[in-house]
C-alpha cells in the first residue's frame, strides 16, 4: 500500500515541480540570458515537449496507482472521483498542447524565422502570439488542477 501512496504521491510531485520549474525559473532564465529570442524560444520548445511527456507519464501513472489505491482500501476503484476527472483534464490538455498548439506554433516559428524580424503586426506573428497566450493559459491551467489534486491527495491519504 505504501508503495502506490508513494507513486501517488510522486507521479503528481514531478508533474507540478516540472511545471512550477518551467514556468518560474526555466523560461524566464533562457529569455534572459540567450542572445536571441529565436533560440531561447527553441531551448523552451525542447524543454515544454519533454516536461510534457512527463507530464503525460505522470498522469496515467497517477490514475493507475490511484484506483488500485482506491481498490485495496475501499473496494472500488473509484474511476470517476473528483480527484481522477482532475487528472483526466490535466491529460487532456496536455495532449492539446503537445499535440495541437505546439505544432502549429513550430510551424509558424519556422515559417517566419527569426521571430524579433518579424513586424509586430505581421499575420503570422500575431497568430503565433495568439498561440502562445494559449499555451500558457493551459499550462497554467494545468498546474491549478494539479495543486488542487495534490491537496485532495493529501488530504485523503491523511
Amino acid at each position: 500500500m505504501s508503495i502506490l501512496r508513494f507513486l501517488m504521491l510522486l507521479s503528481l510531485v514531478v508533474w507540478i515541480g516540472g511545471l512550477v520549474f518551467f514556468a518560474f525559473i526555466l523560461a524566464p532564465t533562457v529569455f534572459s540570458v540567450l542572445p536571441t529570442r529565436h533560440l531561447a524560444g527553441q531551448v523552451v520548445t525542447r524543454a515544454l515537449a519533454a516536461l510534457h511527456w512527463a507530464g503525460m507519464v505522470s498522469g496515467i501513472v497517477f490514475a493507475v496507482t490511484s484506483m488500485a489505491y482506491a481498490r485495496a482500501t475501499a473496494g472500488t476503484p473509484q474511476a470517476l472521483a473528483v480527484r481522477h476527472l482532475l487528472v483526466y483534464a490535466m491529460l487532456l490538455l496536455t495532449v492539446v498542447s503537445q499535440f495541437g498548439v505546439t505544432p502549429r506554433m513550430h510551424a509558424l516559428r519556422s515559417a517566419m524565422g527569426e521571430i524579433d524580424n518579424v513586424p509586430p503586426d505581421n499575420p503570422a506573428r500575431v497568430q503565433f502570439n495568439a498561440l502562445h497566450a494559449w499555451s500558457t493559459r493551459l499550462e497554467g491551467t494545468v498546474l491549478l488542477l494539479g495543486l488542487v489534486t495534490l491537496y485532495l491527495t493529501a488530504r485523503r491519504l491523511s
